[in-house]
């Protein structure tokens, strides 16, 4: 892992300087947007789709798309163990991920949902400083208390709620995180050497394959389906699997993984005002303010202190 710095190209490399330093903030932006609109369209197939189906549909289509694309670029050859993480991150993001979440959807809201995954930008950094040799801190331990302070309150809120909105909601989209944040940390060092497309086309063809039991399923309820319904399954395999893990994986091979997964406590608000505009709900009212707390928990998490050392290089 020491020499991934020498193998991976940098930002800088463009030929004015100011272009290609974008690229990786403008791949984040995409990425935020398009994970925001599938939590709304997760929350709108609950009804015509099961878990385990839209999985299968949601990867299916994405490994098909990345594929295209992947292939033009030429064969990947992941090494062995480059395989195992590969392996690893299809089973847990694109598989055990969607299925979660989608079951959680089926519980709570797309804009609760979304605040529930953002406690991974502090697991992501807690798996970084223990696995990547990123910064371990007092704040990373203090913003881990408060975020998971948050996800308490939205818990209870959701339980409290009644309804759609229950404990169990709560706690598939926390498994969802944890996968999410896990397999972040494997995809870091991969995208060092291989290519973000080859990466996602590999990890989501597995994730496919993994959600091959639920192929009943998703024939059946395909064809039960209203074209729309099946369109909007389509959009998620295409929009926010192919193009946003895509994109996600470029930005990650330019950024630090910790600095990364902080940017999507973007997604909470953009989903809640999708979610009002298309589905008319928004989350409980108590669960803004354990949604306020976890991002509190994360922005607490990812303050570095300074010391002596760096207080002497600072301007004057």
């Amino acid at each position: 892992m020491t020499s991934a710095p020498t193998q991976q190209p940098t930002p800088a490399a463009s030929d004015d300087g100011s272009v290609a330093p974008l690229l990786p903030v403008t791949a984040v932006g995409v990425t935020l947007l398009l994970w925001a609109s599938a939590f709304v369209a997760i929350r709108h197939l609950g009804e015509d789709f099961s878990p385990g189906a839209l999985s299968l549909g949601r990867t299916g289509v994405g490994a098909v798309v990345l594929g295209v694309v992947a292939l033009s670029q030429g064969l990947p050859r992941p090494t062995r163990r480059e395989w195992v993480s590969i392996v690893a991150i299809g089973v847990l993001w694109f598989g055990v991920y969607n299925v979660a979440l989608n079951e959680g959807e089926r519980r709570v809201d797309a804009g609760t949902a979304a605040m529930l995954i953002q406690v991974s930008p502090v697991l992501i950094a807690l798996l970084a400083a223990l696995f990547l040799h990123e910064r371990f801190t007092t704040y990373l331990a203090l913003g881990l208390a408060l975020a998971f302070g948050g996800v308490a309150i939205i818990g209870l809120s959701s339980s409290d709620g009644g309804g759609d909105r229950d404990l169990l909601g709560v706690v598939l989209c926390l498994v969802s995180a944890v996968v999410y944040s896990i397999s972040l940390i494997l995809q870091k060092p991969l995208v060092a050497r291989l290519t973000a497309v080859h990466v996602t086309w590999l990890a989501c063809t597995v994730g496919a394959i993994a959600c091959l039991p639920f192929a009943g399923q998703l024939a059946g309820e395909v064809a039960d389906a209203p074209a729309s319904s099946v369109g909007w399954v389509v959009y998620l395999g295409v929009f926010p699997t192919a193009i946003a893990f895509t994109t996600y994986a470029f930005a990650l091979r330019h950024m630090s993984a910790s600095s990364l997964g902080v940017t999507t406590y973007l997604v909470p608000p953009i989903t809640i005002v999708m979610g009002l505009l298309l589905l008319d709900e928004v989350p409980p009212t108590m669960a803004y303010v354990g949604g306020a707390l976890a991002l509190v928990g994360v922005a607490v998490a990812r303050r570095k202190p300074r010391t002596l050392a760096d207080e002497a290089h600072q301007p004057a």
